[in-house]
């Protein structure tokens, strides 16, 4: 079929062929994200996002945004259904008290994100003007509603559009400039401009776009070739790293009976020869564990912390992901307990604590103006925590003796671009303990892992990720994976780490960049263009 014909075919489609059209076009993204990476398919939602648009029509402006916002929500539900499925996983940890609400996950949590995107597409139609320039338009409404996403009711911004290109590490480099956002906006208008191919109706206009968006693709790629240096990162010097991945099955971790086994099993892990010159924890200067490590609260458990301190050899340091429990208030009935990561020097004292600040709703606690309804139901929140964990106060730096002061980052703080450096002095390097345990061997951990990597990338710093069941690695400031151990497997990493690099603009700016880059597209949209 010629391109004519198939755009002409999605325009004129009407009823549940637009609905099924729609939704097989936004699945079809999550294609362009981790695991797979197929940067190029970027094309096909973003494509078709356009022809949807143009088959908004009807005899108002209020119908038009009604039929728009329809085919938003379809793309975007086909989008987030195909690429959060694995959210399912974490329902069968305790199959016996989740299975059954298994679709509040998989269906319903995409069900409502696809209104973000859907008034993405409804925004777009309400100004959309002829010619090239309503590419430019949808990319600009959809770029803000996934900022919105991004930052609405604490924000949700896993698998922004602009991760479609992050995948390929030169590319990424642009978000030193505009970060996820304005990488976003690109993937949006270098995908849609082939829309113009099946609907100009002169030479310039159809091949104008394309070659435009070529000539962005290739300039992305010598930014980013400019920018990533040809040999390996300078490391800081006295520094290493021993990364323990357990790969606990997710309902062993969270059962009181098996904490002393649990801890054994660590220490001996953490103490296993990696070669004939490095015999266990000799030579390393630092052990980090994974994210909520312990069924109980190390800080209230001298026993674990003297076994800890006698297997830790002198100037040896932990660092560890642990529950921790604060003082009690007047009238509570029980202490908040923190999601918290947790600094043991080599005697078995905690040194140093930093405690989780964005929570995961519905996993770590319950929204308060929904926790009656859920618990009502029979639901709670994931984790084994009566009450849920308690949210800390402040993005603090940790320090950690014989390390730069570290920019600390607890499973899924790492997905906020613009929201992961502490305030004050800049943090050397970005401290990620995480647990992708709840989502087995899926896309999940993949997906995690590549927006991590991109906050390496928009500030600047390095990253130390520790995982329960991977994939913990050390990224370098350019978002290079320096070193890594494999999804579901058991075994330590020793790592040197790598120094942070020069200030981005990203880190010096956050969104104003994207904010110009909308203005100059919503700008240039309104220019009379082939």
């Amino acid at each position: 079929m010629r391109i004519a014909s198939l755009a002409e075919a999605v325009i004129l489609a009407w009823g549940w062929r637009k609905r099924l059209i729609a939704l097989l076009a936004g699945a079809s993204g999550a294609l362009a994200l981790a695991p797979l990476d197929l940067c190029p398919l970027v094309i096909v939602p973003m494509t078709v996002a356009v022809w949807l648009v143009d088959g908004a029509v009807a005899a108002n402006a209020w119908q038009r945004f009604r039929a728009a916002f329809s085919a938003g929500w379809w793309w975007g539900f086909g989008f987030f259904l195909a690429g959060l499925w694995w959210l399912g996983a974490a329902f069968l940890v305790e199959a016996d008290k989740f299975a059954w609400a298994m679709p509040l996950g998989v269906v319903a949590l995409p069900a409502c994100l696809a209104f973000f995107p859907a008034l993405g597409f409804a925004a777009a139609r309400l100004i959309w003007p002829e010619g090239a320039g309503r590419i430019l338009v949808l990319a600009a409404t959809l770029a803000i509603s996934e900022w919105l996403r991004g930052h609405v009711l604490t924000g949700f911004p896993w698998n922004a559009y602009g991760m479609m290109l992050a995948g390929q590490i030169h590319l990424a480099q642009f978000t030193a400039l505009g970060g996820l956002y304005g990488l976003t906006l690109l993937a949006v208008a270098i995908g849609a401009a082939p829309a113009v191919l099946g609907t100009a109706k002169t030479p310039a206009g159809r091949y104008m776009p394309p070659l435009v968006a070529l000539g962005v693709v290739v300039g992305l790629f010598a930014y980013g070739f400019w920018r990533v240096p040809a040999g390996p990162s300078p490391v800081v010097a006295g520094v290493k790293l021993r990364l323990m991945q357990p790969n606990l099955p997710q309902d062993a971790k969270f059962n009181g009976h098996n904490g002393a086994a649990i801890l054994d099993g660590y220490l001996a892990l953490s103490d296993r020869a990696t070669s004939p010159t490095t015999p266990g924890l000799q030579g390393v200067t630092h052990v980090i564990w994974p994210e909520s490590a312990f069924p109980f609260l190390l800080g209230r458990t001298p026993g674990a912390l003297s076994r800890i301190a006698a297997v830790l050899p002198p100037d040896v340091t932990l660092i560890t992901g642990a529950a921790r429990a604060g003082e009690m208030l007047p009238g509570e009935g029980r202490p908040p307990i923190y999601n918290a990561i947790q600094v043991v020097n080599d005697e078995g004292v905690i040194v140093a604590s930093y405690d989780k600040v964005h929570l995961v709703p519905f996993g770590e606690y319950l929204p308060p103006f929904l926790d009656s309804l859920i618990r009502s139901v029979g639901l709670s929140e994931f984790v084994s925590v009566p009450g849920g964990f308690s949210a800390g106060t402040a993005r603090t730096p940790l320090s950690i003796k014989g390390l730069p002061v570290a920019a600390p980052l607890i499973c899924y703080e790492a997905v906020f671009p613009g929201d992961v450096a502490p305030r004050g002095p800049r943090a050397g390097f970005f401290l990620n303990l995480t647990n992708d345990g709840w989502f087995g061997q899926t896309s999940g951990p993949y997906q995690h892992l590549a927006q991590a990597r991109l906050r390496s990338i928009e500030e600047g710093l390095p990253l130390v990720r520790v995982a329960n069941t991977g994939i913990s690695g050390v990224v370098d400031a350019y978002g290079r994976l320096v070193a890594s151990l494999p999804l579901g497997t058991e075994g330590v990493l020793d790592s040197s780490l790598p120094r942070a690099g020069p200030m981005t603009l990203y880190a010096r700016l956050a969104d104003s960049v994207f904010a110009l880059m909308l203005l100059f597209f919503l700008g240039i949209s309104r220019l009379r263009l082939p």
